[in-house]
């Protein structure tokens, strides 16, 4: 995944696609029940085509904030119609000719990142679809829980441009949204603590992750996609996104593996922030998550 320090706005116009089998349907109406009748009973939901929410956007315009860029599209996904039910997500990128994209370079380790969340910043996933020969990517998936979702296809073809681009989701059943966590700069994970040092600022600035577990630092973190950490940060309200990758890399013998994580960030506008940061140990990857507060220039 390329290294991006530019936010990207959230859009609107939350949807899913499905297909016309194994139970995975389109058609028209809300799939979210807003009742607490808690009676299971779903429906499904509409179709978001991506190419008529949102004016055209100007050459400055954030990469995810369409589904279109620079001639490539975010097809239409499709994926299971309502939350615990198993199938698979599918899309693919069509390129300027309006063919599916079949050649991608690397970008840390991976042709293309996917990066999911609910809109209340709630069932973070960062995950990596396998590409067929026909240019569908695909994996396995069920969604934990019913809601709207945005999803971040970030990738780059050969001989073009790097891009995020992102779809709405919504996801049929009984929709219970969660609070916003408290702002801490202090997050618990499998018996890790991880603290937060630093400022998200518009200003621009390091914010330094600190790995501990049972009071110790953690001094062996494994490179994970190319690095010892991978931050994501989504403004609260409008989902805007960034993602970046810390200072130094894996065997450049420099860069110690912990405990700290350097990165340097910058946001867009004063607001509040979900933080999530990607590390492996151990041969697992584990997900810290942090809330914080950004102020203009500070």
């Amino acid at each position: 995944m390329k290294t991006s320090t530019t936010l990207v706005a959230y859009t609107g116009g939350l949807a899913v696609i499905f297909a016309a089998a194994f139970g995975v349907g389109a058609v028209t109406g809300s799939p979210i029940d807003m009742s607490n009748d808690h009676t299971g009973h779903t429906t499904t939901t509409t179709v978001d085509t991506g190419h008529t929410d949102h004016p055209a956007a100007g050459p400055a315009t954030p990469a995810g904030l369409q589904a279109s860029e620079q001639g490539y599209t975010l097809s239409e996904i499709t994926a299971p119609a309502e939350a615990n039910r198993p199938g698979t997500l599918d899309f693919r990128i069509l390129g300027p000719t309006g063919d599916p994209v079949t050649a991608f370079d690397d970008q840390h380790e991976k042709k293309l990142h996917l990066i999911v969340v609910r809109t209340d910043t709630s069932g973070f996933r960062h995950v990596h679809p396998a590409l067929a020969a026909d240019g569908t990517w695909s994996l396995d998936w069920t969604w934990d829980r019913a809601g709207s979702y945005r999803v971040f296809a970030d990738f780059q073809p050969t001989d073009g441009p790097g891009l995020t681009l992102g779809r709405g989701v919504d996801v049929a059943g009984e929709f219970a949204p969660e609070s916003l966590p408290a702002e801490s700069r202090v997050a618990e994970v499998d018996g890790y603590r991880v603290t937060l040092d630093g400022d998200v600022s518009t200003a621009g600035g390091p914010l330094t992750l600190s790995v501990t577990r049972a009071g110790a630092p953690v001094t062996d973190l494994q490179p994970y996609l190319g690095a010892y950490g991978h931050l994501v940060a989504l403004r609260t309200g409008d989902l805007a996104y960034l993602h970046v990758h810390p200072h130094g890399e894996p065997g450049d013998g420099v860069t110690p593996a912990g405990p700290d994580v350097t990165f340097h960030a910058q946001a867009p506008s004063a607001g509040t922030y979900r933080l999530f940061l990607d590390f492996q140990h151990e041969n697992v990857v584990r997900t810290a998550e942090f809330t914080v507060t950004t102020h203009e220039g500070h």
